[in-house]
């Protein structure tokens, strides 16, 4: 029974899902970039190093280190583990910072530590929303481990040492429950996407992988050959 049936049906127990059933949640942000770039990393395993992923990877590498600390009301964790049972997705948090509030007005109410997610991104904020949801489904996750609501988080943008605040509304927690649903569809379908050569490639590891220029016109140069053989202007070999 799926959650779009009607309210008034019986409720049924769900299986726990199983531990092969778990997705990386960085797949999210591979993509809403490019469908076919994470099924290539994704589903065929393939993965190269160019200027970019160097830069980012060095990026992390100063940033995770596990470990706390705390200053002021905050409490930072770094490299933390995430997982969400409820989107069937894992992952790492950069860094968690944990805000602590102030004592509620009801006599015996404490101060919490709420969840703020911090992710480091190696270049400058993107018009796309691929970051904000790869940081969305760690929020998700958090709000599972926790317990409690996770409103916001932020982007932390190398290029531009900036943080980029982001909320987390009806509107991005939807596309963040979409674009895992699609996910989880590519990676049970076992079929890698077209290529799609744009301005997106010049930058993409996976370029020398993806031969955009090569694979894109397939489907273009089959539909022309097809329309000259069924005008008669051209026989088939």
């Amino acid at each position: 029974m799926n959650v779009f049936e009607s309210a008034g049906a019986s409720v049924q127990a769900e299986e726990p899902p199983r531990e092969d059933d778990f997705l990386p949640m960085s797949g999210l942000q591979h993509l809403l970039y490019c469908p076919r770039q994470c099924a290539l990393i994704h589903l065929e395993g393939c993965w190269r190093e160019n200027v970019h992923t160097v830069e980012g990877r060095f990026l992390h590498e100063r940033v995770d280190t596990p470990g706390t600390a705390r200053r002021s009301d905050v409490r930072v964790a770094r490299r933390v583990w995430l997982r969400s049972d409820r989107l069937r997705l894992v992952g790492i948090a950069d860094v968690v910072e944990f805000h602590r509030t102030a004592p509620g007005v009801s006599p015996g109410s404490a101060a919490i530590e709420v969840p703020f997610p911090v992710e480091y991104k190696r270049g400058a904020r993107k018009q796309s929303n691929a970051d904000k949801v790869q940081l969305c489904a760690q929020a998700m996750a958090l709000e599972e481990s926790a317990g409690i609501a996770v409103p916001s988080g932020a982007l932390f943008y190398g290029r531009t040492q900036r943080r980029l605040e982001v909320v987390f509304d009806e509107a991005l927690r939807a596309l963040t429950k979409q674009t895992t649903a699609a996910f989880h569809q590519l990676i049970a379908e076992e079929r890698t996407p077209p290529a799609v050569n744009d301005a997106r490639c010049p930058d993409c590891s996976l370029r020398e992988v993806c031969q955009p220029l090569a694979t894109s016109g397939r489907a273009e140069a089959t539909r022309y050959l097809n329309n000259l053989w069924k005008t008669g202007r051209e026989e088939p070999p």
